[in-house]
């Protein structure tokens, strides 16, 4: 007989958006909440959420949230009965789990025994075979030689996929299309395996043309006693990483859907499952399905779920945990509606979807209904760190069917705005638009297959924008507390004469002069050899303009920018300010940082002749990492930093000789 416990306190043994999203069910459970916190979070949102508090360490993962022995301490101090982990950190570490039982603390989660079950690629592999669910063909065994595995490769056909056997979240996988392409991938695995995961076992599989990636929620308690809440379409991915989720996977046939969601049931009673898992399964287009593997936690995709079954997963958890058996049965699970998911970041899709950090100075987010939620760890005034994951919120909405959800979605990304760091809203606007995904043609190459016509570069700045720019400026001016004072406002005042503005704007190299003649409720604007004759209102943040222009939208302030959130996407004009310019060389000799981040591999030293494309250094942030190659051929002049070193964007990496040409 289980024995079941009644939870009173739960420490959260994580940070940002799935630490406020569980603290939220938690309080409506009646259950006190004790967070923790690093450095770089002692202002955090999840901290101000709980009822309690406690520093754990330094900004760093390795020595706040991954410190052990410090939970424990923060545990015992705190009297918590349970700890829930969340997802990533420590939420599929073994030793954990294991640890947890030895202090007498109930792990949210699922045994140890499952974690090493699943934990390893190749051992879930020969588990999965047993429990008869369908694999992908490939080498899942102990033989790790060069050459060997290339002769397995060979074996299976390529292309083939190299996967990191701990690996996840697209860390340590690469795709080979041909033999010539083998050893430097893997090569390259096995290092970031190494570094990510301290092992660089490797495994490989079939690559599948065209895959879909469909995932099941199950769900097992203690008395044996196993569901799954149906299945998550996660196709549409970048470097292997999740950006738009939804359910139920669109065109998937009721039949195909019991047969996955009857595999999954089998895969966790192999392993003597219990809690929230997922199943990802790949998916191909006449209907087969293939495990790819299992994750022991519950997923950043949880919401969608959520959302179509009216349940709360994280409730579930923590019933389960407590030694409840499951609150329903397979029978009264029914899917209602359609729900999806979108993953708004702090990055740059223009720039190869590098990691942006800084400060958010203005937030203003959709209102939340049953038809929109949002789950998120920051507030305006928030700063994204270079020391954790770049995900700003999750974005959700439901509604009877999919094509009203996707009306909802863009709705709800519209009047999403975000200003002070490039995000990848519009990039998540263009991929909703996209006739193919609106039609339901997903797969996991979607991004690739679509590139030319997804918008990667932020709208271009027209003519009128420089115009509302000034006019958000004027009415800033206005708002000073000075602002009827003639002899304190720099907008050219004069006696018996209409009051005039004058604004100046960067255009890439040249600027543009903008200037406003007041005419009681009616604005006159020169701008260039236009003449144009406009209206302002002003409501909040909304700027609505009529006359020669009719244009809503709403505008902010950073800094010397001023941020334009229009129908067609975020638009960003820049103040001019007269500086001197200082002369600059040429980036091919001198090569600097990309982002802020860590230096993880000096593949050079001074003195090394290299060729163009060769890599020098790669700088890592954020769980990615950026290879800084040569531009040209040359030698390598000067390094200016170590493995290791912490470096700042625009930082000087290296220095090259750059060989001439004859």
């Amino acid at each position: 007989m289980v024995e079941r416990t009644l939870f009173k306190k739960v420490l959260i043994a994580n940070r940002g958006e799935i630490a406020c999203r569980v603290i939220r069910t938690l309080k409506r459970l009646d259950i006190e909440t004790i967070a923790v916190y690093s450095d770089a979070d002692r202002h955090a949102q999840h901290v101000l959420l709980a009822d309690e508090a406690y520093w754990i360490g330094s900004s760093a993962a390795s020595e706040s949230y991954l410190n052990m022995d410090r939970l424990f301490e923060v545990a015992q101090q705190a009297g918590a009965d349970a700890i829930h982990p969340g997802y990533g950190f420590l939420s599929e570490n073994a030793n954990f789990a294991r640890r947890c039982a030895s202090h007498g603390i109930i792990l949210i989660g699922p045994p140890a025994s499952a974690m090493v079950a699943m934990g390893s690629k190749a051992q879930a592999k020969l588990i999965m075979q047993n429990a008869e669910v369908p694999l992908v063909p490939g080498y899942h065994g102990d033989e790790q030689d060069a050459g060997f595995l290339l002769a397995e490769a060979r074996q299976i056909g390529f292309p083939v996929l190299l996967k990191a056997s701990l690996g996840g979240g697209g860390k340590g996988m690469r795709l080979v299309y041909q033999e010539t392409e083998f050893d430097a991938a893997l090569s390259a695995c096995q290092r970031e395996a190494r570094s990510s995961f301290g092992d660089d076992h490797i495994l490989i599989e079939k690559y599948i043309n065209q895959p879909r990636h469909v995932e099941i929620q199950v769900f097992a308690d203690q008395y044996g006693n196993a569901v799954y809440l149906f299945e998550r379409d996660c196709s549409i991915q970048r470097r292997h990483q999740k950006v738009i989720e939804e359910a139920p996977a669109p065109g998937l046939q009721e039949a195909t859907r019991k047969k996955m969601g009857e595999a999954a049931v089998r895969a966790a009673k192999a392993i003597g499952y219990v809690g929230a898992g997922t199943i990802e399964f790949l998916l191909d287009a006449s209907g087969e399905f293939y495990f790819m593997e299992m994750n022991t936690r519950l997923q950043v995709e949880h919401p969608v779920t959520e959302m179509i079954t009216g349940q709360d997963l994280v409730e579930w958890q923590i019933r389960v945990a407590e030694g409840n058996p499951l609150p329903l049965t397979q029978s009264q699970l029914k899917i209602d509606g359609h729900s999806i998911e979108v993953r708004i970041y702090a990055e740059d899709p223009a720039n190869e979807f590098l990691p942006s950090t800084g400060v958010i100075h203005y937030l203003n987010v959709p209102t939340q209904s049953d038809y929109v939620r949002i789950d998120s760890g920051v507030v305006q005034g928030d700063e994204i760190s270079v020391f954790y994951d770049p995900m700003i919120a999750k974005l959700i909405v439901w509604d009877q069917s999919r094509d009203q959800a996707i009306h909802r979605m863009q709705r709800a990304l519209r009047q999403f705005n975000l200003g002070g760091l490039k995000t990848n809203i519009g990039f998540l606007k263009s991929l909703i638009d996209h006739p193919a995904f609106q039609q339901g043609q997903v797969s996991t190459h979607f991004i690739d297959d679509y590139e030319t016509s997804l918008l990667f570069a932020p709208p271009v700045i027209t003519a009128h924008d420089f115009i509302f720019a000034a006019l958000y400026l004027s009415k800033e001016s206005q708002s000073r507390p000075d602002a009827q004072d003639p002899w304190r406002v720099l907008h050219g005042w004069q006696l018996n004469t209409p009051a005039r503005q004058h604004f100046c704007f960067r255009s890439q190299d040249s600027v543009v002069n903008i200037e406003l003649c007041y005419h009681g409720d009616k604005i006159t604007v020169m701008s260039g050899d236009r003449l144009l004759t406009l209206q302002v209102e002003f409501n909040g943040d909304e700027l609505v303009v009529s006359g020669d222009i009719s244009e809503r939208m709403v505008a902010v302030r950073s800094g010397s920018e001023v941020i334009l959130f229009k129908q067609g996407g975020t638009v960003t004009v820049t103040e001019y300010v007269y500086e001197a310019q200082p002369s600059t060389e040429s980036s091919e000799k001198h090569l600097k940082a990309p982002m802020n981040g860590r230096i993880v591999q000096v593949a050079v030293k001074p003195g090394d002749k290299v060729k163009e494309g060769d890599l020098l250094i790669t700088v890592e942030a954020m769980k990615m990492e950026h290879g800084i190659r040569a531009l040209k051929d040359g030698v390598v002049a000067g390094l200016f930093f170590e493995e290791g070193s912490l470096v700042n964007e625009g930082d000087e990496l290296i220095e090259m000789e750059i060989e001439q040409e004859d």
